[in-house]
């Protein structure tokens, strides 16, 4: 009995699977054109930053430049000093000193007091 239906069970799975595999398809569309190239890159649309270094008295001064806007500057003390980093964050010109210590707000919250 057992030999029996395994060839009906192979027989009913094949049809499904030839009724499974005949559905519909949507018809195939075609592929739309793609857009035009861009033009040659001119030299403003590097983004690589223009660096100049330079003497201030003995200090070293580094200023980092993209599209002709000083975006950073960095400053090494002479005789051995912490350099620090005069950086403008917004855009706007106004350059804010960062000296490389990340800035830390400690909490202070009261948790018991007598």
């Amino acid at each position: 009995m057992k030999s029996s239906i395994r060839p009906l069970l192979f027989t009913v799975l094949l049809a499904a699977s030839s009724a499974w595999g005949q559905t519909a398809r949507p018809p195939l569309e075609p592929i739309p054109e793609p857009p035009p190239l861009p033009g040659p890159i001119t030299e403003e649309d590097l983004l690589e930053p223009q660096v100049t270094i330079r003497k201030e008295g003995e200090d070293e001064v580094t200023e980092y430049r993209i599209g002709g806007r000083v975006y950073m500057i960095k400053v090494v003390p002479a005789h051995g000093g912490t350099p620090y980093y005069l950086i403008d964050r917004t855009g706007n010109g106004v350059m804010e000193r960062f000296d490389g210590t990340p800035e830390l707000s400690v909490p202070m919250w009261i948790i018991k007091s007598w």
